[in-house]
């Protein structure tokens, strides 16, 4: 079934790429487009190279994350891809073909990017960052990477074909495979390298090979929303792990986080976990075609206000800590984004395929999806809730001190935060949970 639903994915998208080149381009379109995977980048001022991504446009044809890849799609023709493999002996250069390709493209196998310049004749849009090999392939500056052209493009990747609704599915259950083993290492009382390395492990993936870089916080570390680092002493008394990790099938990841506590965790910190997974779950059903993702931000932020005041973190009734902006404070970011074969998928803001923008409201400046729900459209739902000492702090100067209870934000503190994050997609009629569901 892999193969007839790539063949589709593989139909779909240059019927995609003819439809904007023809409307970009209505007088003198060009005869096609270059997708260029990508070039090798290495450390400044030395010869050991940096972990390679390919191009997002490039991977969403063709799993192949290797550098100077070409793909030429041309209205009428069989994608060609032109398969670049250098002769060399200080590393392996094979690229092995997926089954799923099957007669999707046409291959052309080459050995430098002198051969692929020589191979390619034309007046094409060159898309990728390599404007030297642009230029070299006789590509003008008007047609390289054309703002107009790549709206039109990014605007489409957030609605998914069946091929790639099944690879984030498969992406979702791999990577709670890898949650659950994080979490049995963290009641264990592991450290956050312990914890990252038994994701990792349990997952089979070295740390290149995940869609982002995990985030592994513990206790107060929680409250930094991408926490980089992977302690490897143990903190004793482990409270609360924010495990923030995702897993990558053919280009394709999964963005989940997960937060668990100790048996002995502050009573009002497990009211609040409880409270966030209730929310999060509210939030999922809420969603539906037609719905404005800034007012599902809105939602959250709503009931988010309302389960501060229950749980007497703060005082005063919902609609004053959302007029106050305070519960702004305790979720700085946004209540999810786009996924796909980017975590933060491309065009968020993005409203029509002219490129038209609405951006996020003042309050908000974080959300990073202002689109309409529509179907199959797949992006995360992931409220929090951060005791973020940076953010709350300057309040107690403020006038609206008063609001806040800082004996109990005081015994919150160390604990940090939650994050609640789940992948979903948008149904005819309703929502998937790609996550809860696999």
């Amino acid at each position: 079934m892999i193969a007839a639903r790539y063949k589709d994915h593989v139909s779909q998208l240059q019927t995609n790429y003819e439809s904007a080149l023809l409307s970009v381009f209505d007088e003198q379109p060009p005869d096609g487009v270059l997708l260029y995977s990508g070039s090798e980048q290495h450390y400044y001022a030395d010869d050991r190279g940096i972990a390679f991504q390919a191009y997002g446009h490039f991977l969403h044809w063709i799993d192949v994350n290797r550098p100077g890849q070409m793909l030429c799609i041309r209205p009428g023709h069989k994608p060609v891809y032109y398969q670049v493999i250098p002769d060399d002996y200080w590393y392996e250069q094979d690229i092995v073909s997926d089954p799923a390709w099957g007669d999707c493209f046409e291959v052309v196998r080459l050995t430098s990017e002198t051969a692929l310049i020589e191979q390619i004749a034309g007046n094409y849009a060159f898309l990728g960052n390599h404007r030297a090999l642009a230029e070299a392939l006789g590509v003008p500056d008007a047609l390289t990477n054309p703002q107009a052209l790549l709206a039109c493009l990014d605007y489409q990747r957030a609605y998914k074909t069946d091929y790639e609704l099944d690879q984030l599915r498969v992406a979702n259950r791999l990577a709670l495979v890898g949650h659950s083993a994080a979490r049995e290492c963290f009641l264990a009382g592991g450290s956050e390298y312990d914890i990252h390395m038994a994701y990792l492990t349990t997952c089979g993936v070295l740390e290149d090979e995940t869609p982002y870089t995990n985030i592994v916080a513990l206790n107060e570390k929680a409250a930094i929303l991408h926490y980089q680092n992977k302690r490897r002493q143990h903190q004793g008394g482990n409270r609360v792990l924010l495990i923030d990790a995702g897993y990558r099938v053919r280009g394709y990841g999964s963005d989940i986080t997960r937060t668990s506590v100790s048996k002995d965790i502050h009573p009002v910190f497990n009211a609040l976990l409880a409270g966030m997974k209730s929310i999060k779950d509210k939030l999922v059903a809420t969603v539906r075609p037609g719905l404005s993702y800034v007012d599902l931000h809105l939602t959250a932020l709503a009931e988010i206000a309302e389960l501060l005041t229950h749980v007497a973190i703060c005082r005063g009734t919902a609609s004053e800590l959302l007029e106050q902006e305070i519960v702004h404070r305790f979720m700085p970011h946004g209540v999810g984004h786009l996924l796909g074969i980017q975590v933060h998928d491309v065009a968020g803001h993005q409203q029509n395929l002219r490129g038209d923008i609405l951006a996020p409201p003042a309050h908000s400046p974080m959300l990073r999806h202002t689109r309409q729900c529509a179907e199959s459209m797949v992006f995360t739902i992931e409220p929090g809730c951060y005791f973020i000492p940076l953010l709350l702090e300057t309040e107690r100067q403020s006038d609206r001190s008063g609001t806040y209870n800082w004996d109990l934000i005081e015994q919150l503190y160390p604990l940090g935060g939650i994050r609640i994050e789940d992948n979903v997609c948008v149904t005819a009629d309703g929502v998937e949970n790609l996550t809860s569901a696999t």
